[in-house]
């Protein structure tokens, strides 16, 4: 993945091992944070959101990006030795509290999806004053249903035995992609979806084996929810196989701090299906923070963000609680 902005990989050690952590922008600014679904990584998960040039522009121009991977899903990464204990979804988010320490990193926002959206979710309940927003999409919260909990068996299974087979990677991309992008007889695959099955082929499945065992065994969480300090914005494709949770998740939010954002014909992973819907809703939710679009910039007038469509005072947090009332924006595919 080649970005205009210096990139740098580090490998990070913790006390739950070691973390690929790739990091672009400039150190002084504030820190986003983002984990992919499994068996992703940053390139899979998050190069569509990050080459739309609005949504480019917004985040590089007012934060330093980490992306974080799951143990052992970075490019080229090597086998997790089986000697290594399997972790769990506390011990991710431990890691995760030992990887902003590594970096001299103190609050941040954070960007998940699905179950990086969890794993990020815990990380603020348990680590409460480390983070100032959730960005979160198609997001997990509940244990997995006995629908889930199979399927998941199913793909261990198969990991185990046979790897990264034709059968892991179909399942896989239904949990990630609508019907429509998957295609069918008549219609072919999306480049998008073709793209995620050849990065698909690259993973290491002992590896993958690992984080689908930590997500299946993951405790409900929504009790810790009413105790987030922070704001959340929660996008959710409306042919999502999670679509449920993400309204369970809403329902158990702060009505105050949080919104819903579903997308139409949609499946799980809006950032790559369809980032162009994230714009005007990540964008109303960040000029809560005082984050701005750079003026430089050549925007629509109807970008909340275009410094000519709105007045200086709008840019303050305080003026913002009207935008963060629960909102259930439905935003229609493109035709």
């Amino acid at each position: 993945m080649v970005l205009p902005i210096g990139l740098q990989e580090h490998i990070v050690k913790t006390s739950h091992g070691h973390v690929s952590v790739t990091v672009f922008g400039d150190l002084d600014k504030p820190a986003l944070i983002t984990y992919p679904d499994l068996a992703l990584n940053y390139v899979s998960c998050f190069q569509g959101l990050f080459f739309c040039p609005e949504a480019f522009s917004v985040l590089i121009h007012n934060f330093c990006i980490y992306h974080l991977n799951p143990p052992g899903h970075e490019l080229e990464a090597a086998v997790i030795s089986p000697d290594e204990p399997i972790l769990s979804v506390d011990d991710l988010t431990d890691q995760i509290a030992e990887i902003l320490d590594y970096f001299g990193l103190g609050a941040v926002m954070c960007m998940g999806v699905t179950a990086g959206a969890y794993i990020l979710t815990l990380f603020a309940i348990k680590y409460a004053r480390r983070v100032i927003g959730l960005i979160l999409v198609s997001p997990l919260c509940k244990a997995p249903s006995w629908t889930e909990w199979l399927c998941n068996k199913v793909m261990s299974n198969l990991l185990y035995i046979c790897g990264m087979c034709g059968l892991v990677k179909e399942l896989l991309l239904m949990r990630y992609f609508s019907k429509e992008v998957r295609g069918s007889t008549d219609v072919p695959e999306s480049d998008v979806v073709q793209a995620c099955r050849r990065l698909l082929g690259e993973r290491q499945s002992p590896n993958v084996l690992r984080f689908l065992e930590a997500i299946n065994g993951r405790p409900d969480i929504s009790e810790g929810l009413r105790r987030l300090q922070c704001r959340s914005l929660i996008f959710v494709g409306e042919n999502s196989p999670f679509h449920f949770e993400a309204l369970h998740m809403t329902s158990k939010l702060d009505r105050r701090f949080s919104a819903l954002v579903e997308v139409q014909s949609c499946g799980s992973m809006v950032t790559e299906e369809q980032p162009d819907a994230m714009l005007i809703p990540l964008e109303y939710f960040l000029m809560g923070y005082g984050f701005y679009r750079p003026s430089q910039y050549n925007v629509s007038p109807r970008s909340p963000l275009s410094p000519t469509s709105i007045s200086p005072e709008l840019f303050s947090p305080e003026s913002m609680g009207l935008k963060l009332k629960p909102i259930k924006t439905r935003i229609p595919a493109e035709v």
